[in-house]
């Protein structure tokens, strides 16, 4: 399978997503994800299955499909609008609709009376450009949609204002004008329709205001390193899009980092507030990687480029939020469920409103007004909005707090977490070890024959215990290994090509050679143990409070480790944790927090490769950004600031994103529950119904937009 990631535009509401989704899997494209606020759509497909009669059959549909090639270049495939510069925006349309629609409105106003207005023929020739407007929109869109199976609002748009249109048009053509003129009605809908899907525009486009800080983060110049013909250093200006990996970097104080890179030389402080979250400066030396986006604040660098396009951390977290943004948490499927039937049933609500208020009034004028009322205020689209626009302002304020999201579910899964299980190692812990003490045991073996044959081991390792040792035991000749291995929960494992095997793990490894069991690293050749090391780590300082504010809110603690029964004991006393489960392999790991999530939701935090199975088989995984790659891609959930300060973030983030989708929902329905009645019985004209259905998805936008600087803690 082939993942494909478009981007549509066109899509107005949640059932213009729908339809994109619907065609989609009809065709047999899986894992698909359509977020119309964001235009984002992605989905897999087999090799039988062609993008291009794909994209075909979206334009088709009535929307503009944005693609990638296999070669890299974009194409797109047009659907019928106004091919003019000047029509592109709902706002620009509105622009161009509001003089005429003014005008008209003009002899409305009481005590003005201006003669010539008041001719039938002047407000047909003011209401035609602006009803031309309209339906090369909303009719050309209404048309495709109606032809595809697949209804959308603008149906009942194009129909509301082309029945106050062809109703007043026979009026002035049998004489009759001073009986049926509704151009005003028509141009009105058309109008503030327009001005209604431009407010909705601006306010989706708020709540994408912290993804696209990121994006534009994106684009910026950067000072390439070159060398002429007479090996000079030449420097000049060029975009970091033209970057290639490999190609080397000046970086000054007070530049932005241009892409993902590697110090050569120098020394600096960096501000990665815009990917972490934390404004507190981090110095980097040499060998330190640099991330694309963050800001030098003091000091200069040369660096070499690491990571071009897609492979950026940028790129990655962008890429993270997207997908999350595409996702449909549960409470979004009854929402999707009724939009499906909505646009019928209100086409049927407004035929029947027609029909029996003609009825009952004995007057057709009035009934048809009734009848347009309810098909211009029913607003499908708050229905729509509801989840995406609250998951879109939480996303974002979780970005810019440095908390990715790998999918919606988990934001929303927050609010029943009932238990948090913490790994001890790099978790509770800074993972930023010393070597304590050390002793060799095995006579004959020297000081240096004994770093030797530990360098050689642990530096095949990711664990934080090994990279300190590497760190401070470095050596120049190695030994050459035939295998070499770590095996999870015991240590590294090698071969030499005499077919020694050496050892360098926890107490499993030498269990049965001491009974001093309370030593980090053991170290063994063909069975006999050489020696062992201490190392010592310390507390993150916001462990504690982490731990107190889980408490605070009735959350349950447990440590989980892998460490000496003792270790944990201690460690937990300290923090307050709830329970201890030591002394636990990967697997026994997996299997207690199986068994901890099937009592209850669960989440887990961990950062080791050990901890990776645990992680994916919590309710919710999360991962340090300087965890192990395996952890973090396991995980559902990644803080993003070297430590757990966000993790009461994220928690009371997911829980008032779900609590503002409820409200969102709700005003939604009881919107349409209440509007869609008072229109049918006459106490909306189609003029005010307009305008409400399009402040109504602002109302939306508005509650969503209040995630931003909601207290969630």
């Amino acid at each position: 399978m082939e993942k494909v990631q478009w981007k549509v535009e066109g899509m107005d509401c949640t059932t213009c997503a729908l339809n994109i989704h619907k065609y989609l899997d009809k065709k047999g494209a899986a894992n698909i994800k359509v977020n119309f606020a964001t235009g984002d759509v992605s989905f897999d497909r087999s090799a039988d299955l062609a993008e291009e009669k794909l994209a075909t059959g979206v334009t088709d549909l009535g929307y503009k499909v944005i693609t990638a090639s296999a070669s890299g270049h974009a194409h797109g495939h047009d659907h019928d609008e106004i091919d003019t510069p000047f029509f592109t925006s709902h706002l620009q349309r509105f622009w161009f609709c509001l003089p005429f629609t003014a005008l008209l409105m003009l002899h409305m106003v009481p005590g003005l009376h201006i003669h010539w207005l008041m001719n039938h023929w002047v407000q047909l020739g003011l209401t035609i450009p602006v009803y031309i407007i309209g339906m090369s929109f909303f009719g050309k869109s209404a048309w495709k949609s109606l032809r595809n199976g697949m209804p959308n609002m603008n149906v009942l748009i194009a129909l509301g204002s082309t029945a106050a249109f062809v109703y007043s048009l026979y009026g002035s053509l049998t004489g009759q004008a001073e009986q049926y003129m509704f151009y005003e009605t028509a141009a009105t809908i058309i109008t503030l329709v327009f001005f209604g899907n431009y407010m909705e525009d601006a306010s989706i486009a708020s709540t994408q205001r912290e993804l696209n800080k990121l994006a534009k983060s994106q684009r910026v110049m950067a000072n390439m390193i070159a060398f002429d013909d007479e090996h000079k250093e030449q420097i000049f200006p060029v975009e970091n899009t033209a970057l290639r990996v490999g190609d080397l970097l000046l970086i000054k104080s007070g530049e932005q980092v241009p892409i993902d890179c590697k110090i050569l030389w120098g020394n600096v402080h960096v501000n990665e507030s815009i990917i972490t979250g934390e404004s507190m400066p981090v110095n980097k030396k040499a060998k330190d990687l640099l991330i694309g986006g963050s800001v030098i604040t003091d000091g200069t660098v040369k660096t070499q480029v690491t990571a071009v396009g897609n492979d950026t951390v940028l790129s990655g977290i962008l890429n993270m939020v997207k997908q999350a943004q595409g996702e449909k948490p549960p409470v979004q499927q009854l929402a999707d469920k009724i939009s499906a039937i909505f646009i019928p049933v209100v086409l049927a609500i407004a035929l029947l409103t027609l029909v029996i208020s003609w009825i009952v009034l004995k007057e057709f004028t009035p009934a048809l007004m009734r009848s347009i009322a309810v098909l211009v205020i029913a607003c499908p689209c708050a229905m729509g909005l509801a989840t995406p626009a609250a998951i879109a302002v939480g996303l974002g304020r979780a970005a810019k707090t440095g908390i990715l999201f790998r999918n919606a579910t988990s934001l929303e899964t927050f609010k029943d977490i009932k238990q948090v299980v913490f790994d001890k190692t790099g978790t509770l812990t800074t993972g930023q070890f010393m070597i304590g003490d050390w002793k060799i045991l095995q006579a004959g073996l020297t000081e240096e024959g004994f770093k030797q044959i530990v360098y050689s081991l642990e530096k095949y390792s990711n664990h934080p215990i090994a990279k300190c040792i590497t760190e401070q035991w470095k050596i120049k000749d190695p030994l050459q290994w035939a295998k070499v291995e770590e095996v999870k929960g015991l240590g590294m494992q090698a071969t030499d090509k005499e077919g020694n095997l050496y050892t360098a793990g926890s107490y499993k490894s030498a269990e049965g050679l001491t009974r001093e069991d309370q030593h980090n690293v053991y170290v063994l050749r063909n069975g006999v143990l050489q020696g062992w090391i201490d190392v010592k780590d310390e507390l993150r300082p916001e462990a504690k409070a982490v731990v107190d504010y889980l408490h605070r809110k009735n959350i349950k603690t447990i440590l989980l480790s892998g460490d000496r029964q003792s270790k944990c004991n201690a460690l937990a006393v300290q923090l307050g944790i709830d329970t201890v489960i030591a002394e636990q392999s990967p697997e026994q790991k997996l299997h207690k927090i199986a068994a901890l999530s099937e009592q209850v939701p669960t989440a887990m935090v961990g950062d080791g490769i050990n901890d990776a199975p645990a992680l994916a088989k919590a309710t919710i995984g999360i991962s340090m950004n300087d965890a192990s790659q395996i952890a973090v891609q396991s995980a559902q959930v990644i803080l993003m600031n070297h430590g757990l300060k966000n993790l009461p973030t994220a928690l009371g983030l997911g829980k008032h994103t779900y609590l503002t989708i409820k409200q969102n929902l709700f005003w939604a329905f009881a919107y349409n529950i209440v509007a869609i009645p008072v229109a049918a019985l006459g106490f909306l004209t189609p003029t005010f119904g307009a305008l409400v259905m399009g402040l109504s998805d602002v109302v939306l936008a508005i509650n969503s937009v209040r995630l931003f600087v909601k207290k969630v803690v």
